[in-house]
């Protein structure tokens, strides 16, 4: 064991210096023969160790990957893409904070990969996950083990989640399509399908990198602003990115922006923009978050890469709603590292405004987006082949009626594309979290089984999945039980599955901590429904009509024949007491973590909001508490503490 230990020390400061320094210690042939002195150790010993580099090649292939919820959300950013909007979003933010002097912001590359987040315990690195919707990813630690810059153990020993962003450096990706049977597209592809690839040997076999950012959870240990932050990740050896820079003016930030946009093309790695961030976390947390994204950070996002090529037919997509969106069929493109052979375009209008006509040469760009979009013909094109809107669904030949500025299917029922979209939507992660069902399987079902609603998925039988192309025992099983486990989800996920117009996931919680029973969601007339904060008329107006039409009832009536029981949020005696009353939660508390204090709070009845004001009934204060603390003083709400709020829910 004291040569294993030996050898692990050893081995790892080579692998430094060889992937992160670029400066080889010893040949390959001396770290062979250690690491191979290593592995014969292990196999005799029965023992390895948790920072061995015998654990960065891969295991054994996984059956599927598992869910992992993040102890620290994972949040999205608002984004910008001109000077003005980021001076924008700086005044906003001083405004918000009423500072009285500039505020220090950081600026930072805006990594093109693949967001992840790394636990550790005890100094080991426990878990490995991809982002997924911010609260749920995918456990892939076998795979995050084989990216040869992140330290399996580090010296911190409290319980901690570190964000980064694995990519697929340039470099690499020449090197690796050199003698790759199938040469990767482009690096942002090749890093995702590297992480998501079942087998963490083809994910060893790309020789990933990552760069750390945040810190998104920690136990033992307050940091105090950015700053400290980054000098934190660095002593505890985690790869941090080349470019940070300190800055506390528009100008000065629209600077770096320029320059460093210029220089994208000399980098080794990908990046799509910058990221501002407000430095000082008191301040942060001031600042609070919208549904999406935090207020305190900005994505300016580069101007996106743009090119020309031939429209050669367009064709009418159905929708789940019912809407035709034109599909530009182009002549085939390199964009990006993408071949592109297909781009949007809104609706009619926009095929008008923009002259696009089939045979046109077309300007498009593709930023981040899987399909491009068509910005317009260009200004000597000569082609003179006119798109024709359809008079007919092109999908069914049902009648089509125009609603505002889109075509719409109006025949809701048997329309395949309509249905396929809907069943697709109906067992997506924020809906029913149906595992393994896709777009695919819902068009098999349509065609194959004749399914046409949504309740017909309770109705499917082991025998008919067999019959479908594709499907062995296991899989018809695994799909049956998916089916079946989903008839018990929490009522704000069932709302939002049912594809109510204007109805997001966001909104569907509201309703059914409102409602809590499905029964009243159902029942509620629209001066009910104006009266939840965040929905108005439009809103109310698609729920009221949703569950008013019968064809609907009689589909939510077989559903609900066939066992489909959400969970309700029926009221237990006493859980109410909180409410009507507004909390704004800051500092660090004794046993809560701030999102577990927020949940028991909303689950009595309470409201929580981001930021202090007159209309705030309570600030729950714990240690490091900031300027919210201050402001309840200076307007005198009063200011409780874990204890008294266990007291106030008894």
């Amino acid at each position: 064991m004291e040569r294993q230990t030996e050898l692990v020390k050893l081995l790892n400061k080579y692998a430094a210096a060889y992937y992160e320094k670029d400066e080889p210690l010893v040949s390959d042939a001396e770290y062979d023969a250690l690491y191979d002195e290593l592995a014969a150790l292990e196999k005799e010993s029965g023992t390895v160790l948790p920072d061995s580099p015998t654990k960065r090649v891969g295991g054994e292939p996984l059956s599927a990957f598992e869910p992992h919820r993040h102890l620290g959300r994972l949040w999205s950013m608002d984004k910008t893409k001109t000077i003005e909007g980021l001076a924008d979003w700086m005044n906003k933010t001083e405004k918000r904070l009423e500072a009285k002097q500039p505020l220090l912001y950081s600026l930072e590359y805006k990594f093109d990969g693949l967001t992840v987040n790394l636990t550790y315990e005890n100094g080991i690195l426990v878990q490995g996950a991809t982002r997924g919707n911010g609260e749920i990813g995918e456990a892939i630690l076998p795979q995050i083990m084989t990216i040869r810059q992140l330290p399996l153990t580090i010296p911190f020993k409290g319980r901690i989640e570190i964000q980064g962003e694995c990519i697929m450096l340039l470099s690499v990706l020449e090197k690796y399509n050199k003698t790759a049977s199938e040469p990767l597209k482009n690096a942002r592809n090749a890093a995702a399908g590297a992480l998501r690839n079942l087998d963490p040997k083809v994910t060893a076999k790309r020789n990933l990198s990552c760069f750390c950012y945040n810190v998104g959870y920690i136990e033992g240990r307050t940091l105090g602003n950015q700053q400290e932050m980054l000098s934190f990740l660095a002593e505890n050896g985690l790869p941090l990115s080349p470019y940070t820079r300190y800055f506390s003016s528009a100008e000065e930030i629209a600077s770096a922006i320029a320059e460093a946009e210029k220089q994208r093309d000399t980098l080794d790695f990908l990046i799509d923009g910058m990221v501002i961030k407000v430095c000082d976390f008191a301040m942060r947390e001031a600042l609070g978050s919208t549904e999406k994204f935090p207020r305190w950070q900005l994505a300016y996002k580069f101007t996106a890469d743009e090119t020309t090529t031939k429209v050669l037919d367009v064709t009418w997509e159905v929708g789940r709603t019912g809407k035709l969106t034109p599909l530009a069929h182009l002549e085939p493109v390199e964009l990006a590292g993408v071949t592109v052979k297909r781009a949007t375009l809104n609706n009619y209008d926009d095929i008008l405004r923009k002259r696009v006509k089939i045979g046109s040469t077309v300007f498009i760009r593709r930023s981040n987006d899987v399909i491009p979009e068509i910005l317009g013909a260009v200004p000597d094109d000569a082609a003179n082949k006119l798109i024709i809107p359809p008079s007919a669904c092109p999908q069914c030949g049902a009648r089509i009626e125009q609603r505002g500025a889109h075509l719409f299917c109006t025949n809701s029922l048997s329309c395949t594309p309509q249905i396929s979209a809907r069943l697709a939507h109906f067992a997506s992660r924020d809906a029913m979290d149906i595992e393994s069902f896709s777009s695919k399987t819902a068009e098999q079902l349509i065609t194959a089984l004749s399914i046409d609603s949504i309740d017909d998925l309770y109705a499917l039988t082991f025998d008919k999945l067999l019959a479908l192309d594709g499907f062995q025992k296991q899989r018809a099983q695994n799909l049956l039980s998916a089916i079946e486990s989903s008839k018990h989800r929490p009522l704000e996920n069932f709302i939002f599955a049912l594809g109510i117009p204007n109805v997001g996931i966001k909104t569907a919680k509201d309703l059914a901590k409102h409602f809590r029973t499905f029964a009243a969601v159902r029942q509620a007339d629209k001066d009910t429904l104006l009266q939840i904060p965040d929905i108005g008329e439009t809103v109310a107006d698609g729920i009221v009509s949703f569950f008013g039409d019968s064809r609907i009832n009689e589909q939510l009536d077989r559903l609900l024949g066939h066992g489909v029981t959400p969970v309700e949020r029926e009221a237990e005696e006493g859980s109410l007491c909180l409410e009507g009353k507004t909390f704004v939660v800051t500092g660090t508390l004794p046993t809560l973590g701030r999102r577990e204090a927020e949940a028991l709070i909303e689950r009595f009845g309470g409201r929580v909001s981001g930021s202090v004001s007159k209309k705030t009934d309570f600030v729950l204060a714990g240690e490091n508490a900031g300027s919210k603390l201050q402001k309840a003083i200076d307007l005198k709400i009063p200011i409780i503490d874990e204890p008294t709020l266990w007291d106030m829910v008894k």
